[in-house]
């Protein structure tokens, strides 16, 4: 089990003058990062690489995000550009030395409409159609794309675990994963723990953050039982801290982060990743 930090508590976007703080996360005990790429052509993945490298650290997933504009059940443009979008970060991913590309890949965050049940089926009927090609053409890079249920605020479409693996069963590819986040979880969830041993081998990727989007292990979240979970299921993949702070504007705003959850941005990081390391089996 190795741990990571998203680039979002630090960076949005995130670009080549970014890697200024790989040596921090060195510092602090993160085995490897995930990098956000809102836009691709931000970075050079090669110096990405090459400051990864220098810093002792790993890329093992990289971040999608799927704002207006990137939807796979949206307009026809709006779809096209998604597509090509994911395939962009599927082919940077090998480059960043990742073999996963993990985020809401089948809708625009934000998106949240009551939709009736005739809609709903041609959107998801839509979507799998759309992800089918995604990820034919992930596995033909050697790459996996996880997707993530949000909470009903940020998204419509899949809430939750079981939704996720429905999907995954309609398209019917081993290129597609789940990708859990214990806040997200914590809204749709009756039970968190469960949800882990639903995904089985299915979980590709869990994001770890506190109820509030702070610390983990500092909130209500039976991260005892996470655990447990993650061990009976034998999870042998890898774990994120992705919490944010006021201090990255672009994603505070789109994330509703208001106040100061934390005392720093630093404290998140460092006391996260002590506590989570101290369930780890």
């Amino acid at each position: 089990m190795k741990f990571g930090i998203n680039t979002y508590l630090f960076s949005s976007p995130f670009t080549n003058e970014s890697v200024s703080f790989f040596p921090q996360f060195k510092a602090w005990g993160f085995d490897f990062v995930e990098i956000a790429v809102e836009d691709p052509a931000d970075i050079d993945p090669e110096k990405v690489r090459r400051a990864l490298d220098d810093s002792g650290l790993e890329c093992r997933s990289v971040c999608a995000a799927t704002g207006p504009g990137r939807d796979l059940r949206g307009t026809r443009k709006d779809q096209v550009t998604a597509i090509g979008y994911v395939e962009a970060l599927v082919r940077i991913a090998p480059v960043l030395g990742s073999k996963l590309v993990a985020g809401p890949i089948y809708s625009a965050v934000g998106r949240a409409e009551l939709v009736p049940d005739d809609q709903k089926r041609k959107q998801w009927e839509l979507v799998a159609g759309n992800l089918k090609t995604l990820a034919d053409f992930a596995a033909a890079h050697g790459v996996k794309l996880a997707i993530e249920p949000l909470n009903r605020y940020e998204t419509d479409f899949i809430n939750t675990c079981d939704q996720a693996l429905r999907m995954i069963e309609d398209v019917g590819s081993d290129a597609l994963q789940v990708h859990l986040d214990t806040f997200h979880m914590n809204l749709e969830e009756k039970d968190p723990a469960l949800a882990i041993q639903k995904a089985g081998s299915r979980l590709g990727l869990l994001h770890a953050s506190g109820s509030d989007r702070g610390t983990p292990g500092g909130d209500q979240i039976n991260w005892d039982r996470i655990f447990a979970a993650l061990d009976r299921i034998h999870y042998p993949g890898d774990i994120v801290i992705e919490s944010f702070t006021p201090d990255v504007k672009v994603i505070a705003k789109a994330a509703s982060i208001w106040r100061q959850v934390e005392p720093s941005r630093e404290a998140i990081a460092v006391e996260g990743l002590k506590f989570l390391r101290s369930l780890a089996f």
